[in-house]
């Protein structure tokens, strides 16, 4: 059977909730994650509600001004993508966990897939 993305997340926000790992999202996803949730529940308060569950789970880390300017420098082609990886440098994050890895070649933070991270996650 074929393991969905979703349920790799799910696995994730389940070791977030029982505080097994500590899982971080930076603002600027956050806004993403807010215009992504509303273009499906075409509704503010909904909306609102998911982002203040999300928070519940992932501590936020803020996107710095410095993040932004030294992924203009960066050598990384996606610019969103390198002000994640500044972003995660700077808060000395473990890894970058992400569905699009290929975004993160030149990452000096460990990019892996979600299920590559339950994996590790489990044996440990």
């Amino acid at each position: 059977m074929q393991n969905y993305f979703w349920e790799n997340a799910n696995k994730v926000f389940l070791a977030a909730a029982t505080e097994k790992i500590e899982a971080v999202i930076t603002a600027k996803s956050l806004t993403d994650i807010y215009y992504l949730s509303h273009r499906y529940t075409h509704d503010d308060k909904k909306t609102r509600d998911i982002i203040l569950k999300l928070l519940e789970l992932f501590k936020l880390a803020d996107t710095a001004a410095d993040d932004c300017i030294n992924a203009l420098a960066s050598e990384v082609s996606d610019y969103e993508d390198d002000v994640m990886i500044e972003s995660a440098v700077r808060i000395c994050a473990d890894y970058i966990v992400t569905r699009n890895i290929s975004g993160y070649q030149k990452s000096p933070i460990p990019v892996i897939l979600p299920e590559e991270f339950i994996l590790a996650f489990e044996k440990n």
